[in-house]
């Protein structure tokens, strides 16, 4: 089984979406950024509204294959045969995002210590370093109440994010979202690099040298000619080949 031959029982567009998952856990994992069997990458399924793809339960990411992801409902429901377990309450955070937001086809949860440690900075991201502009273009900020278990706090987060694609959740950790795979994961690289940085110079006790405002309200432009519009996929077929190197076995 690989990416150019999905099983019998699948469409082709859910394979390929299934490898594109599987290949984002993997990634998570060899950046580091994965919190042993906590937190959740999801994917809508293509052409099957209000179907998504979520790990299994009790997977670390670096065991996640295209064929172990489970296919669920908007209240996580499993809609497939998959014999793995699925954790409901994991997927709360999700499904918000996913009911208000139909541009967001991927999105994306991490515990990162450096995304932990910067939302608990009252100030939150602050304009001091290149990686930070990009997410400050588009940044949005949710408080926390509690584990993320309760219906009524997802009206809450959906309007916390609105239309942004990066969002902190305060005391908590980072999400990111977009409309491919590959979107999600550059966005989610770009906002770890820069807690990452902030936490670094501010552990040097220094003042620190904040970017001047008409920089920061003009990245948006600017971001457009880096990627030359296209967004994460202008590093995804690279990340692609590292994994063909280096775990092929993700498009099991």
């Amino acid at each position: 089984m690989n990416s150019t031959n999905p099983p019998a029982h699948m469409s082709p567009l859910e394979w390929h979406a299934r490898v594109d998952l599987a290949a984002a856990y993997r990634l998570v994992a060899m950046h580091k950024w994965d919190d042993l069997v906590f937190t959740h990458i999801s994917a809508r399924v293509p052409n099957e509204d209000g179907h998504f793809l979520i790990n299994p339960y009790g997977f670390m990411f670096e065991e996640i294959t295209a064929s172990s992801l489970v296919k669920v409902n908007m209240n996580c429901e499993k809609v497939d045969n998959s014999p793995h377990d699925v954790n409901p309450a994991g997927f709360t955070i999700h499904s918000a995002v996913h009911a208000v937001r139909h541009d967001a086809h991927c999105v994306m949860h991490t515990h990162t210590v450096a995304g932990v440690a910067v939302s608990t900075q009252e100030q939150g991201l602050l304009p001091i370093s290149q990686q930070s502009l990009f997410p400050l273009a588009g940044l949005a900020y949710h408080d926390y109440e509690g584990l993320a278990l309760r219906e009524d706090e997802k009206v809450r987060l959906q309007a916390d994010l609105g239309e942004a694609n990066s969002l902190i959740l305060r005391n908590h950790g980072l999400l990111t979202c977009g409309p491919t795979v590959a979107d999600a994961f550059l966005n989610m690289f770009i906002l770890q690099r820069a807690c990452e940085v902030q936490i670094a110079a501010q552990s040097g006790g220094a003042t620190l040298i904040p970017i001047a405002t008409p920089i920061v309200n003009g990245i948006k432009a600017a971001a457009a000619q880096v990627t030359r519009g296209l967004g994460g996929n202008i590093a995804w077929p690279a990340l692609l080949r590292k994994l063909d190197r280096e775990q092929p076995d993700y498009k099991n």
